[in-house]
């Protein structure tokens, strides 16, 4: 039998451009379709049966655990299944499970990131049951959810993603199908998605559609995995060269479609930059006063705009004017529209949406002594996807402090933050 030692668990890291997209926009997730389709991936098995035993404990109250992982075929694709059955039955508040998947975790001794990941999993699960039965969070009414194979599945994803080095990676997804209809459950008779599904994607804002056939397609553990594991969801694949691809298959089998997950794992083809979705408003502008325009830009800022900027024109009859153009959020579009119209008194707003390159951006702060005088300047680092660091920008209200105190031009002020913000980094 494998010992502890022998499975060196936190041991594989890896390059940032590495990508993971998870494809639920056909069969939906479940939490047995994700594990099974890490394994097929290339996650060591032995690493996460040895974590899924590691529950036959007396304090867990899980006895004789069995686990069956075998390739299975879902209509023309070549699947991995995994099933994990317990001979005991009881069963516990949500308290106890959280307990029960923190406890194992930690004495696993996985990384940081997999053990917060399996805490938050666990911890959006057993949440939204309390939210939806009205209960504490300790009292959270559990039924089919604190059986063994909802730990199994946590844990079990939490050390495949450990042992893949995916928690080193940015993980994309499609928008989940959660299917349709109606089903029956130890709740009765509920339409699909289940209650505690619909929850979990709306305590984190997540998108999903119904479809494509009348089932149960998104289970609450799939889903609560789901929204705790992506960064970025997306109606399309992200620009990459694919390099290995993982199909789950969960219990269920349909006639219409291969009930299968799919994970394809690549390495990003964008090496220096980026990429996110922004929105951009302009209106033009020919009847506002400078103090109106000034006020406006200002508010706008403090509203949420990423960026705005005022730009020379001409409108008909060669009257001057100007366009005001914002740089913001999608999901602040609508508001800021209505404080450029309610501030300019204009009579329309264009929005457009695009797609931006950007470099990573941190913000550090570096302590400076300049003739007697300490400053705590804020300085923005630019860094590529490498952590190469492109650009360093002291943050200008701490330098003009500075300058003040010490009559020292900004300039020179600039370039001795920028030489400490390099010392302090290298470090």
């Amino acid at each position: 039998m494998l010992a502890w030692k022998d499975l060196n668990f936190c041991d594989n890291m890896m390059d940032s451009k590495k990508i993971l997209l998870i494809d639920c926009q056909a069969s939906g997730v479940a939490g047995d379709m994700v594990l099974g389709a890490l394994i097929d991936l290339g996650a060591n098995v032995d690493k996460i049966v040895f974590a899924i035993k590691s529950l036959e404990n007396p304090e867990y109250g899980y006895e004789n655990i069995k686990i069956k992982i075998n390739p299975v075929m879902r209509g023309e694709f070549k699947a991995t299944q995994i099933d994990v059955t317990s001979e005991s039955a009881n069963k516990r508040r949500g308290s106890e499970l959280v307990g029960i998947v923190e406890k194992a975790a930690e004495n696993l001794e996985l990384s940081l990131k997999a053990k917060q990941f399996a805490s938050k999993v666990i911890r959006t699960l057993v949440g939204a049951e309390a939210d939806l039965h009205k209960t504490s969070f300790d009292d959270a009414h559990l039924h089919e959810v604190a059986m063994v194979d909802t730990a199994a599945e946590i844990l079990g994803c939490a050390v495949a993603l450990d042992d893949l080095g995916l928690f080193d990676s940015k993980i994309y997804s499609t928008h989940v199908a959660v299917g349709g209809g109606t089903f029956k459950f130890s709740h009765g008779i509920v339409s699909s998605p289940a209650p505690a599904t619909l929850a979990v994607l709306q305590s984190k804002n997540f998108p999903f559609h119904g479809g494509p056939i009348e089932t149960e397609l998104a289970t609450p553990t799939g889903v609560s995995i789901l929204v705790n594991l992506v960064d970025e969801v997306t109606r399309f694949y992200p620009s990459m060269a694919p390099l290995k691809i993982g199909y789950g298959a969960g219990k269920k089998e349909f006639a219409e479609m291969p009930a299968v997950l799919r994970l394809t794992m690549g390495e990003s083809l964008d090496s220096v930059l980026v990429k996110d979705e922004i929105a951009v408003l302009e209106t033009n502008i020919d009847d506002a006063t400078g103090e109106i325009l000034g006020y406006t830009l200002d508010k706008l800022l403090s509203e949420g705009a990423k960026d705005v900027s005022i730009i020379p024109m001409y409108t008909k009859k060669n009257r001057p004017g100007q366009i005001i153009k914002v740089i913001a959020e999608q999901k602040d579009v609508e508001h800021l529209s209505q404080v450029l119209i309610d501030e300019t008194g204009t009579l329309g707003v264009r929005v457009y949406f695009c797609e931006r390159h950007i470099i990573n951006r941190e913000l550090h702060t570096v302590d400076l002594q300049v003739m007697g005088n300490k400053e705590t300047v804020k300085v923005k680092v630019a860094k590529n996807l490498n952590g190469d660091i492109i650009h360093i920008k002291p943050e200008y209200e701490d330098l003009k402090r500075l300058a003040e105190k010490t009559k020292k031009p900004l300039r020179e002020l600039s370039e001795i933050a920028i030489s400490r913000a390099r010392e302090v980094l290298k470090k």
